[in-house]
């Protein structure tokens, strides 16, 4: 059964899954990049990365799930960068070089509509300019059977998780304070939403939480 899921997305221990004061130094604010120390080292990342090696255990197997049966993603334009109002020209193409890491079609919430990009290793990111709805469609047409993955960032969540549109969510909270920036339940009651803890392990590193609907 297809699921619409976040996985991997890490937070502060106080709530934040980025930092304030985004740009092109700071893709995810300032020291938000820490929230991400328990990914670096394992194997799936070094992988995408071009490195051979890296951890694997706890903290592998969860990062690993990101990438299994994903059929489509959907994320927010700050997700894909940190130019704001009208595109300036097509050279700006994501953060993640010419082959990112998503290998199938990505739909790119924005107010400024622009050509889809084709990038190498099958993934193709479309602007959409209709809303979470449409891209959600749009996303499901895409998948097919396969699981859609809302990527992030944190006010793409917020949107989908208060339309009650999200199954299931992992949450990797890492034990840093960034005491700003964007909080991830920021006025959402998750009880009253229909959500609940499902599984809870700790890594040494980070504690992997599934939350999933009732």
């Amino acid at each position: 059964m297809q699921k619409i899921r976040v996985h991997n997305f890490s937070l502060s221990a106080d709530g934040f899954g980025a930092g304030p004061n985004q740009d092109l130094n700071n893709p995810l604010g300032i020291g938000g990049m820490a929230v991400h120390e328990w990914f670096f080292p394992t194997n799936v990342f070094q992988r995408m990365i071009g490195n051979a090696g890296g951890e694997t255990g706890l903290d592998n197997d969860f990062a690993l799930k990101a990438f299994i049966n994903v059929g489509a993603c959907i994320m927010g334009r700050n997700m894909f960068g940190p130019i704001r109002g009208n595109w300036p020209n097509d050279e700006w193409k994501g953060w993640w070089g010419e082959e990112p890491p998503y290998h199938c079609p990505v739909y790119v919430l924005t107010n400024h509509a622009r050509e889809p990009i084709v990038m190498k290793g099958g993934t193709t990111f479309y602007f959409v300019t209709e809303g979470i709805d449409i891209a959600l469609q749009r996303a499901k047409e895409s998948a097919g059977s396969k699981d859609i993955q809302i990527c992030g960032g944190v006010k793409t969540i917020q949107q989908y998780l208060k339309a009650k549109l999200i199954d299931e969510m992992h949450l990797v909270i890492s034990p840093i304070i960034l005491g700003s920036g964007e909080r991830l339940f920021e006025n959402t009651d998750l009880v009253q939403l229909g959500y609940k803890v499902i599984e809870h392990k700790f890594s040494g590193k980070a504690m992997h939480l599934i939350i999933s609907k009732s």
